[in-house]
C-alpha cells in the first residue's frame, strides 16, 4: 500500500515509522492544547456575533474556570481599542460566561433587585426623619418597619418566584426578535428617542390593564393585595399578586418587545436603562411624597407621587402610570381639584340648560 514502507508488531508503519495509533494520538494531544487557545480568543466572537459557538453543553453552561473575568476584560482591550471602557466591560462578561442566555440572566435579575431594593431604600430613611414629615401627602400615616419588612418578604418572595423565571426566559426570545446584545452601544439620541416611546406605549398599556383590575371580581381576586396599603411607600410598588405583575410587567417588556419586532432596532442595553427609568418611577410614585422639587412641579403632565397617593387614598380613578393624560381625556381623574372641575362643568351645563 502506498505510503506504508514496514511493519512493526503487526502494526503498519507510515514513511515516518509511525503507527497510526500514535499519530492518532499525537493529534489529541494538540487540540488539547489549542483549545485554551481557542477559548481565549472567543471575546471576539462575542463581540462580533449575538450566537457563540461552544464545543460542548458544559462549556455553554459554565463559566471558564481558566480565565478570570479581567482576563477576558484585558484581551478585550488588547484587540478592540475602538471601544470605551463601558463596552469592553459588557463585552469581557459576555465573553467570560461563555453562554449568552446565562449572561443576560443573571445580569437583568441582579440589575432589577439592586435597582429596586436601591432605590427603595432612601424612602426608607425619609420615614424615619421627622422633620421630613411634612412632605409626606398622607402625613399620619408613616409605615412601621414591620410594614416594611412584611412588604419586603412578599416582593422577595414575588421576584423569585414570577419574575425570575420570566427573566431567565427573557434573552431567547429577545434574540428571537432581534434583540441586540453585541458592542458597540446605541448613540444616547437612539436610546432616548426609544425610551420615550416605551413610557408612552407603557402608560397606556397601564391605564387600561389597571383600570379593567379594578372591576369587581378581578380587584376581589388580583388588584385587592397591591390596595392592602392605602398610604403607599416605596417598597409596595410590586407589593401585588402574581398575576397582577405578570399583568401590568407585560407593559414594561412588550413595548420594547414590539418595537424590537417591527424595527429591527433595539439594543438590550436601552431595555436596561428603561427597566432601571420605569422601576424609579413606580418606586418613587409609591413612596408618599411630595416634595416642591418633584418632577410633576415642572411637567404638568407628569403623574408622580400625589397622582398615585390619591388613587391608593381612594381606591378609584388616577389609573395611569407615568402621564395624567388618559385620566384627564376619559375624566377618570381622582382627588379634590378633579371634584371640583366636575362640579364646575355639572353647573356649567345645567346653566346652559
Amino acid at each position: 500500500m502506498e505510503g506504508e514502507i514496514g511493519r512493526r508488531d503487526g502494526l503498519v508503519l507510515d514513511e515516518m515509522g509511525i503507527t497510526h495509533e500514535e499519530e492518532e494520538k499525537a493529534e489529541e494531544e494538540v487540540e488539547e492544547e489549542e483549545e485554551p487557545r481557542r477559548r481565549g480568543r472567543r471575546t471576539l466572537t462575542v463581540i462580533h456575533s449575538n450566537n457563540a459557538t461552544y464545543t460542548s453543553l458544559a462549556d455553554a453552561m459554565l463559566p471558564h474556570t481558566q480565565n478570570t473575568y479581567w482576563h477576558e476584560f484585558s484581551e478585550v482591550s488588547r484587540y478592540n481599542v475602538q471601544l470605551n471602557y463601558f463596552e469592553k466591560l459588557w463585552a469581557a462578561w459576555y465573553a467570560f460566561m461563555g453562554n449568552d442566555v446565562l449572561a443576560t440572566g443573571i445580569m437583568s435579575f441582579l440589575m432589577h433587585e439592586t435597582v429596586y431594593f436601591g432605590r427603595s431604600l432612601p424612602w426608607m430613611l425619609v420615614d424615619r426623619i421627622p422633620a421630613l414629615n411634612k412632605y409626606k401627602i398622607q402625613s399620619h400615616k408613616v409605615p412601621s418597619a414591620k410594614e416594611q419588612w412584611d412588604c419586603a418578604k412578599l416582593v422577595l418572595l414575588s421576584h423569585f418566584t414570577v419574575e425570575l423565571p420570566q427573566i431567565w426566559l427573557f434573552h431567547p426570545m429577545a434574540q428571537y426578535f432581534g434583540l441586540a446584545t453585541s458592542v458597540p452601544f446605541p448613540s444616547i439620541l437612539t436610546m432616548a428617542y426609544q425610551i420615550a416611546i416605551f413610557f408612552v406605549l407603557e402608560d397606556t398599556w397601564h391605564y387600561w390593564m389597571h383600570r379593567a383590575l379594578h372591576w369587581g371580581p378581578l380587584y376581589k381576586n388580583i388588584h385587592k393585595i397591591h390596595h392592602q396599603y392605602s398610604a403607599p411607600f416605596g417598597l409596595a410598588a410590586e407589593y401585588a399578586s402574581p398575576i397582577e405583575v405578570m399583568i401590568l410587567g407585560l407593559g414594561t417588556i412588550f413595548a420594547p418587545i414590539l418595537w424590537c419586532a417591527l424595527t429591527k432596532n433595539l439594543h438590550i442595553l436601552t431595555m436596561y436603562i428603561w427597566i432601571v427609568l420605569r422601576l424609579c418611577q413606580a418606586i418613587d410614585a409609591h413612596s408618599g411624597y411630595d416634595f416642591p422639587y418633584s418632577l410633576h412641579q415642572f411637567l404638568p403632565f407628569w403623574a408622580g407621587a400625589d397622582h398615585h397617593d390619591t388613587h391608593h387614598e381612594k381606591f378609584i380613578g388616577n389609573y395611569s402610570s407615568s402621564f395624567r393624560w388618559w385620566d384627564y381625556a376619559l375624566d377618570t381623574e381622582s382627588g379634590a381639584e378633579a371634584a371640583k372641575r366636575r362640579r364646575e362643568k355639572k353647573a356649567a351645563r345645567a346653566k346652559a340648560a
